[in-house]
């Protein structure tokens, strides 16, 4: 006779997901700490202060500490602000929900208020969870300075802050709000128990571009490239340029082993010379900017 046993269903729970998670962009993200170059000082902040509340609520809850429900990280484009959304994610075993704040406005009466609303019913559903706001300013500008949206930013505004502070008695839920523009957020937002800490995330200094730098090439096979030449090269650039360039160099060194006939992959390498082209090529589409 055909039975239902034990690892029949605990076979079902990992191929099923709760039905919440359909209708929104779900991740279960793998981002570890150590895959974000530099950026210590903030990591171990998160790491501190956050991650810990989400994987041992009951320690928070037997001291009576309370941890940032809501997290503001700032700073320029490119920065490694939505890595780290996700490094608290998936370090503390968590769902992970991202929009972005122009994605949720409508000028539809009340259909902006009612798509925050559903965005927190249902991070409170597949909690835990991390719910991370890209460009948080456009959807919570301050209020009373648009004139010309029959209210609508001031009603998003109040809502907005209606869920964050239903998520006092909600702590499997986090907000990560980021923007580059933060003193365009409404002052409501940034008060204790909302948007409670806040983080600017700099341009890497060259330590951190160095690291960066690492990261994205430890697994590649370079020859003869000394990073730390190209961290000097790069300042001013973010996380994401240095990305780029790893990747373009890499592009380069196919390119060349295609060029002479060569198409073995265990003979390819990432030279001096792949890197000096791709600095050059990204270094002509800065300054055309």
């Amino acid at each position: 006779m055909m039975t239902i046993e034990q690892p029949d269903f605990l076979q079902a729970l990992r191929a099923i997901k709760p039905s919440v998670l359909r209708s929104v962009e779900i991740e279960a993200p793998t981002v570890d700490w150590s895959e974000i170059g530099g950026l210590e000082d903030i990591k171990r902040t998160l790491q501190e202060s956050v991650e810990g509340a989400l994987l041992y609520p009951e320690l928070y809850q037997q001291t009576g500490a309370k941890a940032p429900r809501g997290i503001l990280l700032w700073g320029q484009p490119g920065t490694g602000k939505t890595l780290l959304a996700k490094a608290i994610a998936s370090q503390a075993r968590a769902n992970f929900i991202a929009v972005n704040g122009p994605e949720l406005l409508s000028r539809w009466v009340g259909a902006a208020e009612q798509a925050v609303r559903e965005l927190f019913a249902k991070a409170r559903q597949a909690s835990p969870c991390v719910v991370f706001i890209d460009e948080i300013d456009t959807l919570a500008p301050a209020r009373g300075k648009f004139n010309g949206d029959s209210g609508v930013s001031d009603r998003v505004v109040g809502q907005l802050l209606t869920e964050l502070d239903g998520l006092q008695d909600c702590p499997d839920v986090l907000l990560v709000g980021a923007t580059n523009r933060p003193e365009a957020i409404d002052a409501a937002l940034m008060r204790a128990g909302r948007l409670d800490l806040q983080l600017k995330v700099d341009l890497p200094d060259f330590q951190s571009r160095l690291a960066i730098l690492q990261v994205h090439n430890r697994d590649r096979p370079l020859f003869d490239v000394d990073l730390a030449d190209f961290a000097t090269q790069t300042e001013g650039w973010n996380g994401a340029d240095l990305a780029l360039l790893s990747n373009q160099a890499a592009l380069e060194s196919i390119r060349r082993y295609r060029a002479q006939g060569v198409t073995d992959a265990v003979t390819i390498q990432i030279t001096l010379a792949d890197f000096t082209t791709a600095h050059q090529t990204l270094l002509s589409q800065r300054q055309a900017l």
